[in-house]
């Protein structure tokens, strides 16, 4: 096999995975703007940042076959960004997990979201770092764990769902601090958010 054939291949495969990662993308409306959230367990339950529903009584959550849903908020912390949705909604498409504490530096992942109302655009770059001691953001929130990414990440990703190269996910897109410099919450963080304020049930995604 020749190298242009070698990277059909490798294209190929990275499309029909993020088509996967897709259809456990939607969007949160909160009459201001929009961002991310990821299908969670099929039943409804949703995943996004807290600063994207805060603030705002009426939510929507448009899921990926195009239906918009009033949303509740099941849970929500303001200092880890997390927020746990619900919707009316059953036998959802859900996202494989993958492990955030198995991540190296360099590996290969990718942001997905509404960046500016584009839907379900991808941005995609490599693990900076991993864990709680991270320089650039000690001073901001010490002890907590983040997933530093070299990508291409802009408002509209929040939210959304950090993937790696099998489009497991691992994280949850967060923020940016700088045109190439984007931070996501591990997925073991959002694991154990929900079993603390949602419960045990949904520690684990229904895949």
């Amino acid at each position: 096999m020749d190298s242009n054939q070698l990277l059909e291949q490798l294209n190929d495969a990275m499309a029909n995975c993020i088509h996967q990662v897709h259809q456990s993308l939607v969007q949160i409306s909160n009459g201001r703007g929009a961002g991310a959230g990821t299908i969670w367990h099929s039943d409804g339950l949703i995943l996004t940042n807290a600063h994207v529903v805060r603030g705002h009584s009426h939510l929507n959550a448009t899921l990926p076959d195009g239906w918009t849903l009033p949303t509740r908020v099941l849970a929500y912390d303001e200092a880890l960004d997390l927020a746990a949705l619900s919707v009316d909604a059953h036998d959802l498409p859900t996202i494989e997990l993958g492990d955030s504490r198995q991540l190296k530096p360099g590996q290969w992942v990718m942001a997905v979201g509404h960046p500016w109302g584009v839907a379900g655009a991808v941005t995609s770059g490599v693990v900076i770092g991993i864990g709680a001691n991270l320089p650039e953001m000690e001073q901001m929130q010490p002890g907590r764990e983040w997933i530093a990414l070299s990508l291409h990440m802009r408002p509209g990703h929040s939210g959304g769902p950090l993937v790696d190269a099998a489009g497991r996910l691992v994280g949850i897109n967060t923020m940016i601090t700088g045109p190439d410099v984007g931070f996501a919450i591990p997925v073991q963080v959002v694991k154990a958010f929900l079993k603390e304020q949602v419960g045990p049930k949904v520690e684990v995604v229904a895949v």
